[in-house]
């Protein structure tokens, strides 16, 4: 999730397609509403969290955040992550909260580079793998979730035609995939943008555009985002099959298929959709302290519990989205029917700040004129 990280978007998105809520969705929305015009500032037990428009928590979690502190969570939510964060920029040193969560590693540069963020080590920091630390010892944010942006494909469409699904980029250009896949717009799609980044991974600075020209003669089709490419175009999705979509192939995520098996009545035993697991660029989300926070004891203990047991075994189900914390619970239909990707491609973050706009216009002019 760039980003809104859009795999939580996803959830809703199939949800409303299905006629349901998301799990828990209200959650956070419930407590924003009750502490709506409280204030903060120094001894203030409300802690205000700043996020994109897809945060959601289970109700009981953040009762039990209050529970273990005190503070009662506010939530905030600031539309796309890119333009929260934008917001989080430009009222720098006066923020509309205490932490901001939902920056990635594709925005996570810019937001350094800011300065918008005051360190703080947080509790458990010690039990979250080195790799996805990408702050350092710094501490100017937290890692909290990791997701993979991958293709998924439509199991019946595939076994109908006796045809193995594609499992790597190098075979989405072959002819036997010709006109099977949607993608959505790198400029103004989160998955867009990462399936991109995923391709630069792979092919080098080289070798990217390249693979895009062969991927576009090969029938690919750009819609300008993930409902429309996955509810609307993509045949193997509760929203697609109803929509007539004839799409088989599209990037989404490889937490995409246990969404699928929880918002379907009745769940099936086995999901409707697979993931290409050569096909993955991995999106790591972090939270932050943020400078001129009114209420930085309680942002800090905000922090701690982000990384702790009860919010890290809450977000599959949520957020739809992989813990940071290693050895985390996971419930079973999360780890039955999601993806576990072990090779994801990965950028440093600086280097996708460096390049992310020229990339995107090399992109537009290649796949899109």
């Amino acid at each position: 999730m760039s980003s809104s990280s859009t795999r939580k978007r996803a959830a809703a998105a199939l949800a409303a397609a299905l006629g349901v809520t998301v799990l828990a969705a209200c959650g956070g929305d419930s407590s924003a509403k009750k502490e709506q015009g409280s204030g903060g500032g120094k001894g203030s037990k409300t802690v205000t969290l700043v996020s994109h428009d897809s945060f959601a928590a289970s109700e009981d979690v953040l009762k039990e955040f209050t529970r273990q502190t005190g503070y009662t969570v506010k939530i905030l939510k600031s539309g796309d992550a890119g333009v929260a964060l934008n917001k989080e920029i430009l009222t720098k040193g006066s923020p509309q909260g205490d932490v901001f969560f939902g920056v990635d590693n594709t925005l996570l540069s810019r937001a350094l580079d800011n300065g918008i963020f005051t360190p703080h080590e947080a509790k458990g920091l010690d039990r979250i793998p080195a790799a996805v630390r990408l702050d350092g010892d710094k501490h100017r944010v937290t890692p909290v979730d990791t997701g993979d942006i991958c293709v998924n494909y439509d199991k019946k469409y595939f076994a109908d035609r006796k045809l193995a699904p594609p499992v790597t980029f190098d075979d989405l250009i072959k002819p036997e995939y010709r006109n099977l896949l949607v993608a959505e717009n790198a400029a103004t799609s989160s998955p867009g943008l990462g399936f991109l980044l995923g391709t630069v991974a792979r092919y080098g600075e080289d070798g990217w555009q390249d693979y895009w020209k062969k991927l576009k003669a090969n029938g690919l089709k750009v819609v300008d985002g993930w409902e429309e490419a996955y509810n609307r175009e993509f045949s193997g999705s509760a929203g697609g099959k109803k929509e007539g979509g004839d799409r088989p192939l599209v990037v989404s995520y490889a937490s995409s298929p246990p969404v699928e098996v929880l918002f379907a009545e009745p769940q099936p035993k086995e999901a409707p959709t697979g993931v290409a697991t050569g096909t993955c660029f991995r999106q790591i989300e972090f939270a932050g302290l943020l400078k001129g926070a009114k209420n930085e004891a309680g942002g800090k203990a905000l922090l701690d519990f982000l990384v702790s047991a009860p919010f890290q075994q809450d977000l599959p189900l949520n957020m739809f989205v992989n813990p940071v914390v290693e050895g985390t619970k996971l419930p079973e239909l999360f780890t039955r029917h999601g993806a576990k990707i072990t090779d994801p491609a990965t950028l440093p973050p600086d280097t996708i700040t460096k390049n992310r706009e020229q990339w995107i216009q090399k992109w537009s002019s290649t796949v899109v004129k």
